[in-house]
């Protein structure tokens, strides 16, 4: 994504701002997995993984990682006391019964109707869409976290996807390298502009209309 660590630990310490104590949270690969290291050590949350494992903590420090404990992307974690493990299949039931408050996830793409494309780019091959259907479908709420334009500068934020579908209508709010965007029933709603960008740059690196709320942005 070309992106440096320190945008990307921006990026992932504003997603954590949506977080509210007790809710169950899903992490997606990527920048996503960071979350947990930006969350107020006594914000009670749980957050889950589809691997098989509720109850996940910042990442380790170098030389403390336990080989047998990982997320879903496959990079070591810690866990909370309390925390549970089991198999795959019902970590999905846990998504697919609605159980989960939000998601975290990835984005190669997103409408401003709030559809999502994060599975593949035609012509790579990869194994599958996984479990980024269920997740953007079921959870109650739908975060992506994403860099705004790809590596050719091309807007990421389009009228229509022009990639293949996860999901229809589920994203609720984006946060990108340059702004937080929230889908509203009126179109995309520019909430906040990050440094160094200005409005005119944010406007100018997407492919859709950006409304702003009367009284201005946050």
């Amino acid at each position: 994504m070309g992106m440096g660590i320190e945008v990307r630990n921006r990026m992932a310490s504003r997603a954590a701002k949506e977080i509210k104590a007790g809710m169950v949270v899903n992490l997606g690969i990527g920048i996503p997995s960071l979350v947990p290291n930006f969350l107020a050590p006594e914000t009670e949350v749980l957050f889950h993984a589809e691997n098989g494992v509720l109850g996940m903590g910042p990442s380790p420090s170098k030389g403390e990682e336990d080989a047998m404990l990982c997320n879903a992307g496959g990079f070591p974690v810690t866990v909370i006391p309390g925390a549970s493990y089991f198999d795959s299949a019902t970590a999905f039931a846990m998504i697919r019964g609605g159980y989960l408050d939000m998601t975290i996830l990835g984005g190669l793409e997103v409408s401003e109707k709030g559809d999502l494309a994060n599975w593949v780019i035609p012509g790579k091959r990869i194994p599958g869409i996984g479990g980024g259907m269920e997740l953007a479908e079921k959870a109650k709420k739908v975060i992506v976290l994403m860099s705004h334009v790809n590596k050719h500068g091309e807007p990421k934020i389009l009228q229509e996807c022009t990639l293949p579908l996860t999901a229809r209508r589920c994203v609720d709010l984006i946060i990108t390298d340059m702004a937080v965007i929230e889908v509203s029933e009126k179109g995309l709603l520019l909430k906040e502009v990050m440094e160094p960008f200005t409005e005119k740059d944010v406007r100018e690196m997407t492919g859709a209309r950006l409304l702003v709320r009367e009284g201005g942005k946050k």
